[in-house]
């Protein structure tokens, strides 16, 4: 085409861009480095870590008695709406060129997808804790498992508002967070 002339100064530097943006990825979980828990050696199965548990309360036990009380799939879906505008923000950096943009809104990523799951499990929107939980909660003094033992010992219905599922000591919802590679 006569008269078309185009100018191409930053199309390396730009496909470099892409291929970093692409090749990285946002882990949202509990790292292994960050899975101990205090006070958590059991004397038949030894210690229960925060991966561990983690596993457990997502996908349940039934062997155990524990009903699936999904909160990492769950915590990154109810704000995939967030976590997919970063992205496009992430995409957006990385067509400009701007590399260190890119690093900081994948940081945003996965600060947005950590907070969706802890948020998630702080909802206590869970099956109710079992009787023999709340009585091992109440032994340990936690004020809340034995006011919801009162409650359903007068015949009210098992709730989560005194007592939430997958927060005791707060060490598993605190372990929650996220690694950019």
């Amino acid at each position: 085409m006569k008269g078309l002339t185009i100018k191409v100064d930053r199309m390396r530097e730009l496909v470099q861009q892409i291929n970093k943006l692409t090749g990285k990825a946002v882990f949202v979980g509990v790292p292994s480095d960050e899975a101990s828990r205090e006070g958590s050696a059991d004397e038949d199965r030894g210690p229960v870590n925060n991966a561990a548990l983690a596993y457990i309360h997502e996908n349940g036990a039934p062997e155990a008695n524990i009903p699936a009380r999904p909160f990492l799939a769950s915590g990154i879906e109810e704000n995939s709406t967030a976590i997919e505008s970063r992205l496009k923000k992430a995409a957006d950096e990385a067509m400009k060129g701007k590399r260190g943009n890119v690093d900081s809104a994948m940081e945003k990523v996965g600060q947005t997808a950590q907070s969706g799951v802890r948020r998630k499990i702080n909802s206590g929107a869970f099956e109710p804790l079992s009787e023999a939980t709340l009585r091992a909660r109440a032994r340990r003094g936690r004020k809340g498992a034995k006011e919801e033992l009162d409650r359903r010992a007068k015949g009210e219905a098992p709730g989560t508002a005194d007592a939430k599922p997958l927060i005791d000591t707060g060490q598993l919802r605190n372990s929650i967070n996220y690694v950019v590679r």
